[in-house]
């Protein structure tokens, strides 16, 4: 896997309760940016999405921003931004950032964070992509969804290689170490199957 150029963030439009989930967005805002990786995200200028571009445009980082016109018509979209890019749906909006991306990173959100971290892993099982995958795990905020996947791996619906695909730490800096040498470890689900 070639070193992480650009990285796509998924996470709230929301502070959430813990000052802990602001501050790791602006920490990894600013560690793209020191690190010269640039940011894709979903152009949001509230809550920790809003924390993330502001830090990384703060420390002299590069980003981009892709949001539904929908969204820019209500008052959400950051103007400030390197560059925004203005599609027409949800599903264009998830594809261009993808596209735009060679990893991704989830951090701390609410239903459309989670929806956005389960395609993008949907479709690496899939084998539609390869790209690293990574959980920003912030006072533990994501050991319930952790669990959950244990629990549908214990149920026969999931296997182990599927949870190992997808790389977590409570540390930033650990994580996108740990992102920039992942390699893809299962055959994609159709092909696997096939095989038998």
């Amino acid at each position: 896997m070639p070193a992480i150029h650009s990285l796509c963030v998924f996470c709230g439009a929301n502070f959430g309760t813990r000052p802990e989930y602001t501050d790791a967005a602006r920490g990894v805002g600013r560690m793209l940016a020191e690190r010269g990786i640039r940011l894709v995200y979903g152009a949001g200028n509230v809550g920790l999405m809003g924390a993330l571009a502001d830090a990384c445009l703060a420390a002299g980082g590069t980003v981009i921003g892709v949001i539904p016109d929908s969204l820019v018509r209500h008052e959400v979209a950051h103007l400030g931004l390197t560059e925004l890019r203005i599609v027409n749906s949800m599903h264009e909006r998830k594809a261009m950032m993808a596209d735009l991306s060679d990893a991704f990173m989830a951090l701390p959100g609410g239903l459309g964070t989670f929806e956005e971290l389960f395609e993008i892993w949907t479709w690496a099982q899939l084998g539609l992509h390869q790209k690293p995958l990574g959980l920003l795990n912030v006072a533990a905020y994501f050991d319930p969804l952790i669990a959950m996947v244990q629990h549908g791996m214990q149920e026969g619906f999931l296997r182990q290689k599927h949870l190992d695909s997808l790389v977590v730490d409570a540390d930033a800096a650990k994580l996108l170490q740990a992102m920039d040498t992942f390699a893809p470890t299962f055959t994609p689900k159709w092909i696997e199957r096939d095989q038998r």
